[in-house]
């Protein structure tokens, strides 16, 4: 039986993921988004795409049968089960300098982007190497003719959740969003499970 764990508010960790395995990304609240990053576990050069996973994909809007690229082309993670469907792979995670451009009377936070680094600094990976983040349960819409995007409270409810299926030995970064207009102003936990044998 899997074992649920809690990633604390503003707060992220890092773990391996083996190929098979599945990672169960659960939002326990509703209205909280969870950065996730994905390394190969051999490699750390060979990381999560956005730009790659968009070419293959026709969409930026990615939900259950999806498949996330790595920046060689490469099958990382496949959306296999989606409660919300909504989902941001735009956006970088936010940090403080996020904090300090774009939130006047908000106080400092080094924000997803510290956390991440610290989190995954112990498998050799370090804040350069960071990308940009699948930003689960993150919603932002893009106006078809302008191009202009707006960030939107999440549309995930209490107990959703997406599973992703490892395509390959990775090493997985999962925060707790710390950006208020991430999630609707306040900040909640994410809950995580690994399911399937390991390596």
């Amino acid at each position: 039986m899997s074992k649920r764990h809690r990633i604390e508010p503003r707060s992220g960790t890092a773990f391996k993921l083996d190929k098979g395995q599945k990672l169960v990304v659960i939002d326990p609240e509703g209205q909280q988004v969870a950065d996730l990053l994905a390394f190969n576990r051999d490699d750390v050069r060979e990381v999560i795409s956005n730009g790659r996973t968009f070419d293959y994909a026709d969409t930026i809007y990615l939900t259950t049968g999806a498949t996330l690229y790595s920046n060689r082309s490469n099958a990382m993670l496949e959306i296999v089960e989606d409660d919300v469907g909504t989902h941001d792979f735009l956006l970088t995670p936010c940090s403080k300098d996020t904090f300090a451009l774009l939130y006047e009377n908000e106080p400092p936070h080094r924000g997803c982007f510290g956390n991440l680094a610290a989190a995954l600094e112990p498998f050799g990976i370090e804040e350069d190497a960071i990308p940009c983040a699948f930003n689960c349960f993150m919603n932002v819409p893009v106006d078809g003719k302008t191009g202009r995007f707006t960030v939107d409270p999440p549309k995930s409810k209490s107990g959703d959740r997406l599973v992703l299926e490892a395509k390959m030995d990775l090493v997985i970064g999962l925060t707790a969003c710390s950006a208020p207009k991430s999630n609707a102003g306040s900040f909640k936990p994410i809950e995580f499970e690994v399911i399937g044998q390991s390596n």
